[in-house]
């Protein structure tokens, strides 16, 4: 008879707001989801809980007593914890939402918010981090990705180019991901914007523009570059054409 596989462990989820019911409510309806919750009150026990707890997403209240949850994030960032960040927070303007997404969060709920769209938006945020979501690209070795002399291992959360090591946040991994698959394609902000942040975002595109320039410093060290900007319409990862053409600049 053959061995079954072994059932896999649920998903870790750290829940970091200081209101009491809405804490409680997120951690009721996580749990009756299939999820492993635990929950922080402030955000120093925040930053204690990320280490001991190993979460596999955090749903962070960005206006918690002590630490902001765009300071949390920073701070994850530069001790280079990679797991994804959901924002949960009653200010809904977009410089707010590009303050957290360029802090390094991965997507953004405004309050009041339904527990389904919650739950949509870790799914989702899952999917798209999750090895075991991953899926084969034809004519490559599973979970890796190559262009050019540029190489993802999406399994391992590396990138290298010309055999270096290039670390990448979070965000700046999706995108580059993002591309990958699509190679020679020109891509717009539209549809960057609800692929690798999973919002419909129309009205502004500045976080697009950021997180491309940050990508390009990291990859494009290198020769030739690869991540092109075609004015007016989008992205795109290729090699250069004759530096005669018109209407794409770096």
């Amino acid at each position: 008879m053959a061995e079954q596989p072994a059932a896999r462990a649920p998903h870790r989820l750290l829940v970091v707001e200081d209101d009491p019911s809405i804490r409680m409510l997120l951690e009721s309806a996580l749990r009756l989801s299939g999820y492993e919750v635990a929950s922080s009150a402030t955000g120093q026990a925040a930053l204690r809980d990320v280490e001991g707890f190993r979460p596999d997403l955090i749903l962070l209240d960005v206006m918690l007593p002590d630490l902001d949850g765009f300071a949390i994030t920073r701070t994850l960032r530069a001790a280079g914890v990679r797991t994804p960040v959901l924002f949960l927070t009653a200010r809904g303007e977009v410089t707010d939402r590009i303050t957290g997404l360029t802090a390094g969060g991965d997507d953004y709920v405004t309050k009041p918010f339904s527990i389904e769209e919650v739950l949509l938006r870790i799914h989702a945020i899952l999917r798209r981090t999750d090895p075991d979501a991953m899926y084969d690209v034809e004519g490559a070795e599973k979970g890796v990705l190559r262009f050019a002399d540029l190489e993802m291992d999406e399994y391992a959360h590396e990138v290298h180019r010309a055999g270096e090591y290039i670390p990448l946040s979070p965000t700046e991994f999706r995108l580059l991901t993002y591309l990958l698959e699509n190679s020679n394609r020109v891509l717009s902000k539209t549809k960057i914007l609800n692929q690798v942040w999973g919002v419909d975002f129309t009205g502004d595109g500045r976080i697009v523009e950021t997180y491309v320039k940050y990508l390009r410093r990291k990859i494009d060290r290198f020769d030739p570059p690869l991540l092109h900007t075609v004015r007016g319409v989008g992205y795109c990862l290729r090699l250069p054409r004759d530096h005669h053409s018109t209407g794409t600049d770096r």
